[in-house]
């Protein structure tokens, strides 16, 4: 849980900096990594969370 939590967290700072590069320099290649890093963040979020809450419906039934 903790390796996830630090893992995403990570990733969402690589994102911001890499906003914070595109506004800096104006390069379009910053502003695409930043918004496939965040695509990639949120479909690791889901999936972590999609595990989960599967974990709990297991022990349920």
């Amino acid at each position: 849980m903790a390796i996830a939590r630090l893992l995403i967290g990570l990733l969402l700072f690589a994102a911001v900096v890499s906003f914070a590069l595109f506004i800096a320099t104006g390069q379009q290649r910053w502003r695409r990594l930043g918004l496939v890093i965040v695509k990639w963040t949120v479909l690791a979020g889901l999936g972590f969370f999609g595990v989960l809450i599967l974990e709990r419906l297991a022990i349920l039934l």
